[in-house]
């Protein structure tokens, strides 16, 4: 059934029942006047009866059937006042005239002699068969006693006839109140088609089921909210992605436990672009868009995607690539130092090939056992001889500070620092290159529980003037020559750092000093304010609250 049909069936359901009630009210209304009215009216005939001169006179001495005048001295009274019935009852509470021949010459009906008979009385009663309205009145004789009664009655209307009564003026107001509401239900419904569109209610049932469904069946997380900052959508995916399960549409955005930044988004009245936000350990990329009705802004809606596990791809490709890139330096390393043995050796020159052997070898004893020293972590290790290797290979020297230290670590915190140290000291050696004989420090500092990393080279660095922006991922100085792109390293190194609850920052001072550290048992970052540690300032400036970091977009390279 179409919305008109639904709306003039509603309608046409509660005019009925008004008019029932109404003719209901009306005619218990009527009989409740015709008591009062044709009571008074009975009465009248009852008394005016009562007080003929020839009643008075003839009734004490009458006799049924006797051939008395009464009868038409009661018919007299009765044609003149109306009522339907009249009976006059001896003393002895016999008929002796009625307007109900059947009645004379028998006992009155006790339903006429109720009460008390010295006085007048009007009620109700069932006679023969019919409901009347009775009125009785006594009789006195000349010497002021009773003679007898006189009783006149009206034959109260059933139900059925007061509704006949009231039926036409019911049907006539029922044809209008129906005519104005199909008039009505025609113009509402044309209303409320224009505003839904001119769908019906089943089709806009439908299609909140069919949205409610896609909403909710997309891995991307949407978060809608109107102008008061009340969730209007909040899907599966966001729910999951948000640690929102007890958050409901209708409600007001949560602020207790929900970072800064994750607040800006939501509900943000600009329009934001691949904002990257960090919540518990995964890393989601925000959209925010406003949404608008009839070109006034009613809400906001924000899209949330989960990179966490292609940013965890990406850094495996980083360390495949590295290490591909450590691999070839040696071989090229070994390669020099093969060509150099043979050519010695087809020289005849043994003794010197032997001595060559012997000090590449001690060479590479003694910078392995420098690090080994230093470095209790042996992947880690391996990686500081590696890079050395090349940084060799470009002309340049990778130098362990004779202070460093570092104790053992478990294998997650291994493989973060092999993340951290290897970005920070391509980055360096990118850097320097075309310095020759330029050095790249690294220091590592094993204290109060927090592992503290400092990469030093003696380039200019970053522009003071490009602050936090070194940090976002796909930002660098440099022109990309990878299929990846640069502007991944540092970005990665914050991601790895504040996942752990430590930071990275550029520090102050001659030349260029990164400065990492990481707490040996991670802890909850806070999304809300910069990790402690060192002073930065210019190009090193504070970092920004974590969930304005990692502003990690693609894929590849480092970040100068």
């Amino acid at each position: 059934m179409s919305l008109a049909g639904q709306l003039l069936a509603l309608q046409l359901l509660v005019l009925l029942g008004v008019l029932a009630g109404v003719l209901y009210l009306s005619v218990a209304q009527s009989l409740r006047s015709f008591e009062a009215l044709e009571g008074r009216r009975t009465l009248s005939a009852a008394e005016a009866l009562a007080a003929t001169p020839l009643v008075r006179t003839e009734l004490p001495d009458a006799i049924p059937r006797g051939g008395s005048a009464l009868p038409a001295a009661l018919e007299s009274v009765r044609s003149v006042s109306g009522p339907t019935y009249a009976t006059l009852v001896d003393e002895n509470g016999i008929v002796v005239a009625s307007s109900d021949v059947t009645l004379v010459g028998y006992v009155a009906p006790v339903a006429i002699m109720q009460g008390a008979l010295n006085r007048q009385w009007t009620g109700t009663a069932d006679v023969a068969g019919q409901h009347l309205l009775l009125a009785r009145v006594p009789v006195f004789g000349d010497d002021g006693g009773r003679v007898g009664v006189a009783v006149a009655a009206r034959e109260y209307p059933s139900w059925g006839e007061r509704l006949a009564e009231a039926a036409p003026d019911a049907f006539v107001a029922l044809l209008a109140c129906t005519a104005i509401g199909l008039g009505g239900s025609w113009l509402l419904s044309r209303r409320l088609k224009r505003q839904t569109l001119d769908m019906e209610p089943g089709e806009i049932a439908a299609l909140v089921e069919h949205r409610e469904a896609l909403l909710h069946g997309v891995k991307e997380g949407i978060v809608a909210v109107d102008l008061e900052g009340r969730i209007t959508v909040l899907n599966d995916a966001a729910r999951a992605q948000l640690g929102w399960d007890g958050v409901r549409e209708g409600t007001q955005l949560p602020t207790h436990g929900v970072s800064d930044a994750l607040l800006e988004v939501v509900g943000s009245r600009e329009e934001i672009a691949d904002r990257p936000l960090l919540v518990g350990d995964r890393l989601l990329v925000a959209n925010n868009k406003a949404i608008t009705s009839h070109g006034r802004r009613i809400g906001s809606v924000t899209t949330l995607r989960d990179r966490t596990d292609l940013f965890e791809l990406e850094d495996r490709l980083g360390t495949t690539q590295t290490t591909s890139d450590l691999l070839r330096a040696q071989t090229h390393e070994f390669a020099n130092q093969l060509h150099t043995i043979a050519g010695l050796i087809q020289l005849g020159e043994s003794q010197e090939a032997l001595r060559f052997v012997e000090a590449a070898s001690t060479e590479r004893s003694i910078i392995v056992d420098a690090v080994t020293e230093r470095v209790a972590d042996a992947p880690l290790a391996a990686l500081i001889v590696a890079k050395s290797s090349a940084a060799a290979e470009r002309h340049v020297r990778l130098d362990l500070d004779p202070e460093a230290h570092l104790g053992p670590v478990s294998p997650e915190l291994s493989r973060d620092l092999i993340t951290v140290i290897g970005n920070l000291i391509d980055n360096a050696l990118d850097a320097i290159s075309g310095l020759p004989d330029a050095v790249v420090t690294l220091d590592l500092q094993d204290e109060a529980g927090t592992i503290t990393v400092s990469v030093s080279d003696p380039g200019d660095g970053p522009d003071p003037a490009l602050g936090e922006r070194i940090f976002e991922r796909g930002f660098s100085t440099k022109a990309s020559d990878s299929p990846g792109g640069r502007g991944v390293g540092l970005a990665l190194t914050r991601h790895v750092c504040r996942r752990r609850g430590g930071d990275v920052a550029l520090e102050d001072g001659e030349g260029t000093t990164f400065q990492a550290w990481l707490p040996r048992e991670p802890a909850p970052v806070r999304q809300d304010s910069p990790a402690p540690h060192a002073t930065r300032s210019g190009a090193g400036a504070a970092a920004e609250p974590a969930t304005r970091e990692l502003e990690t977009k693609q894929a590849g390279g480092n970040t100068r």
